[in-house]
């Protein structure tokens, strides 16, 4: 056992990549690479950089000797000063270029837009995959009669390929906002301690030209090709908040799904997938329990109370600048991705091996059928000839009489009750023909198959990227 605290997301729940991705190696190389790019720029449009320094910078990305910018942040107490001292330290010959008009905004904040940017577009792949996934399941049993609720009460039959669409079409709408949040994503650029670019109409000599083209160039080399027309010293913070918007999101049509599988396992119509030799329970040996879907709940709160931090900051920071928002964003941020990663591994895993217990299906729907097709049966018996209100009086008693009984754990017949009045007009035998499951589910089918078809126009064959979760 690792004798200091390291969190559960890293060890039990997020991905290889997510966790590379918010690494100190991944976020301070990005930082070394934003001031590689700034000198190029630099030098290109004429300042007194020579190509051999931006090479030696380049040259010096990585590693990072983080013994040496630790001792210096102790001295200093400011980490971006301590990287551009390490940095400096490995590439002596442009050490007095590095950062050169920039304030510390430059490097943090366009570093985690690249970093949100690249953690956004990998979740894609992994909402995709769960689409699919559920897509799958969706079409398998498109047609599957299956008992519906209201008020987790029985009601009017559908099935079970269309309630996972209900599933699908949450994701479907989560896919909307994150590819909108994407698109949402502009480069900060280098704009100076309080966004005017003083420093560069300075550096530039009043060349505003150069000051837009500077800029464009770095933005291009990381992939964007659209900065913020404004800004103080930082990105506007409302970006964070709508990152953490859409990740909520994800993780609330999650936790809709992990309750529903919940629910229906209670009734043993579903269950998640269960290894050969998985342990249920410590002491009662017998237990198949939802775990999958329980951590899928459990993340999912962790995600949704985690993204108040993004409004909460959004809407405290004050005029151009303040640094109540560095503590929280450094843990609040990487961690509700982590757990959105977990989320969405998980998801993958259950619908995929999402299992149907046909047989209980089957009699749940067929034990409550005959009081779900009372309304088709009032018509049919009224088309015969019966009055309308005697025959509603007839079913509204029988109801209650084979739903007493049914409570009490007794045999009933519905059918049977309701033909022992002649006036209703209909054998047991002609009500039990129609009491088919078919009859009673209108268009799922086709609904569900439609919407199959729509998912899968959006997401491919998309399949997730991660490795193996140890579930």
């Amino acid at each position: 056992m690792k004798p200091i605290y390291e969190t559960p997301l890293a060890s039990r729940y997020a991905s290889q990549y997510l966790l590379k991705l918010f690494s100190p190696d991944s976020r301070y190389e990005t930082w070394r690479k934003l001031w590689v790019e700034l000198a190029r720029a630099q030098m290109e449009l004429g300042l007194p950089i020579t190509a051999e320094q931006v090479a030696e910078l380049e040259k010096n990305v990585s590693p990072i000797n983080y013994e040496v910018v630790s001792a210096r942040e102790k001295e200093v107490r400011h980490d971006v000063m301590a990287h551009i001292y390490g940095f400096g330290e490995m590439a002596p010959s442009a050490k007095g270029i590095i950062h050169l008009g920039a304030t510390s905004c430059y490097v943090t904040d366009n570093a985690d837009l690249i970093l949100y940017r690249d953690a956004l577009q990998y979740l894609r792949t992994q909402l995709c995959a769960a689409m699919n996934a559920l897509a799958n399941f969706a079409e398998t049993y498109a047609a599957t009669p299956c008992l519906g609720y209201t008020h987790y009460q029985p009601a009017q039959p559908v099935t079970i390929g269309k309630r996972a669409s209900l599933w699908l079409q949450d994701l479907m709408l989560d896919l909307e906002e994150l590819d909108d949040a994407i698109r949402a994503i502009r480069f900060l650029g280098c704009r100076g301690t309080t966004g005017t670019e003083a420093s560069f109409m300075e550096l530039f000599d009043g060349d505003t030209a150069k000051i837009d083209e500077m800029n464009r160039r770095i933005a291009a080399k990381f992939g964007f090709d659209r900065l913020y027309d404004v800004c103080g010293q930082t990105y506007p913070r409302k970006l964070d908040s709508r990152i953490f918007a859409v990740l909520s999101s994800i993780a609330q049509s999650a936790s809709k799904f992990a309750t529903d599988v919940r629910l229906l396992q209670h009734d043993r119509q579903v269950e998640e997938p269960f290894e050969a030799s998985q342990v249920g329970s410590s002491a009662m040996a017998y237990k198949r329990n939802p775990m999958r879907c329980e951590r899928i709940c459990s993340l999912a709160r962790y995600v949704i109370a985690d993204a108040q931090s993004g409004a909460m900051t959004a809407s405290s920071q004050w005029l151009e600048r303040t640094l109540d928002d560095s503590a929280i964003r450094r843990i609040s941020v990487p961690e509700a991705f982590l757990a959105t990663d977990g989320i969405l591994r998980l998801v993958c895993n259950v619908a995929g091996g999402l299992h149907v217990n046909e047989k209980i299906v089957e009699k749940s729907l067929t034990d409550y059928l005959p009081f779900l097709a009372t309304e088709n049966l009032l018509m049919e018996a009224v088309r015969r000839g019966g009055d309308r209100q005697a025959v509603h009086e007839i079913i509204r008693k029988a109801s209650m009489e084979a739903t007493a009984k049914l409570k009490m754990g007794e045999p009933w017949d519905l059918p049977a009750l309701l033909a022992a009045h002649k006036e209703f007009g209909m054998t047991a035998d002609e009500i039990r023909a129609l009491l088919k499951p078919e009859l009673y589910i209108g268009r799922c089918a086709e609904q569900t198959m439609a919407f199959v078809c729509k998912c899968r126009a959006l997401t491919g064959n998309a399949q997730s990227k991660a490795e193996e979760i140890t579930l």
